[in-house]
């Protein structure tokens, strides 16, 4: 045997090595292939269920915020019919209930000053006669 012949071992064995690597290394993958497809397909039947229950889930939020965008909506509108039956209620009765307040004040001034001038007439009519004695005068009446 010469160098030749011996290298020729040396790489026929090699060779072989490498091929029982290569060929461990390919069945190492597709086991891991196999398992990688198992866990897939476990995932996907736990998966389904999982986001179909999400999915009702959230038509379940979305109709309830429907629901909330319609009350908010009407309270919307009964707060601006209340405000405007307000605005309304009070341009109706602020006007004739200010010249009733007016009016009554009025004449309460007016009964007050007849009043006043009855008691000073009915005072006048026992010690005077009638016409003014003067700024100074003792007896206070006054005229008119």
């Amino acid at each position: 045997m010469d160098a030749s012949d011996a290298a020729a071992v040396v790489v026929a064995v090699a060779s072989a090595i490498a091929l029982v690597v290569l060929v461990w290394a390919v069945v190492s993958l597709t086991r891991t292939m196999g398992d990688l497809r198992r866990s897939v397909e476990e995932i996907r039947t736990e998966a389904l269920p999982v986001v179909a229950e999400l999915r009702s889930t959230v038509d379940q939020a979305n109709a309830e915020l429907e629901r909330v965008d319609t009350l908010l909506g009407t309270a919307e509108n009964v707060t601006a019919t209340v405000d405007s039956a307000s605005r309304l209620a009070y341009l109706a009765f602020s006007n004739p209930g200010i010249k009733a307040l007016a009016f009554a004040s009025g004449t309460g001034r007016a009964a007050r000053r007849l009043r006043r001038r009855r008691a000073g007439v009915s005072r006048c009519s026992s010690g005077c006669s009638g016409s003014s004695s003067g700024p100074g005068s003792a007896s206070g009446c006054r005229s008119g």
